[in-house]
């Protein structure tokens, strides 16, 4: 098991722990050098998207994994767990409807340089 396996279980274990909403997980490293997983997950309200957020970072550091970033737990419509090569987004349903994140992600069905016929 590699280091972002490890990480990637690690952190859908302590979404699923507090009962997360709709988890995606999605391989991004073709698309970015950024990272290369992101994990999507859905709160019921603030204090559940904070308290999913706060779970996250707190079981990384408990194996040994250091959070770079936390960012946005005072409105706790979207927090932001920045984990190096994990990075997870909780948000409110709302939220997450409109920014929809998966598709800005998704990988492309069809390659640009290949003609279609």
């Amino acid at each position: 098991m590699t280091a972002n396996t490890a990480l990637l279980n690690i952190v859908l274990h302590a979404l699923d722990e507090l009962k997360a909403k709709d988890v995606s997980s999605l391989d991004v490293k073709e698309l970015t050098s950024i990272a290369d997983n992101m994990v999507i997950a859905s709160g019921t309200s603030a204090r559940h998207v904070k308290a999913l957020a706060d779970n996250v970072a707190e079981q990384a550091k408990e194996n040994g994994y250091r959070p770079i970033g936390v960012e946005g737990g005072e409105g706790a419509d979207w927090v932001l767990v920045d984990l190096g090569d994990v990075i997870v987004h909780v948000m409110q349903q709302s939220t997450r409807e409109y920014y929809d994140l998966e598709r800005l992600w998704r990988k492309p069905d069809h390659h640009p340089d290949r003609k279609e016929s």
